[in-house]
């Protein structure tokens, strides 16, 4: 269900090389389908209203990243990361979140956007 997830976070992705990959403002696109994730996490009714929020908020930053400068993309992209997952650290359970960690690692990894995230 994890990998399913995953998938469903990469949804606009343009093929090619590894460079290609990251400089392209599609390796950005973080659209998430919240049903989905919703199942894949597990959130209760109470959850997913904040959840919601929270994953706007990163789609946006993530979407920010990708139109950014070469000089300013990575800082942005580790910087949307990070509040991401501080945000959902305080959300989530610790197995909601530890799930939460595989499915934006996978995703990342895809787009090829190698971030070491905890």
């Amino acid at each position: 269900m994890t990998l399913a997830m995953a998938l469903t976070m990469n949804v606009a992705f343009a093929e090619g090389d590894e460079n290609e990959k990251v400089n392209s403002t599609e390796a950005f696109e973080m659209s998430t389908h919240m049903g989905q994730l919703a199942n894949a996490l597990q959130l209760t009714v109470d959850q997913y209203e904040t959840v919601e929020m929270i994953q706007n908020q990163f789609v946006e930053d993530m979407k920010k990243a990708g139109k950014a400068s070469d000089d300013e993309r990575a800082s942005l992209t580790r910087k949307a990361i990070s509040h991401d997952l501080n945000y959902m650290h305080n959300i989530l359970t610790t197995n909601q979140y530890r799930t939460y960690l595989t499915i934006l690692n996978v995703t990342l990894q895809n787009r090829g956007l190698q971030m070491e995230i905890f």
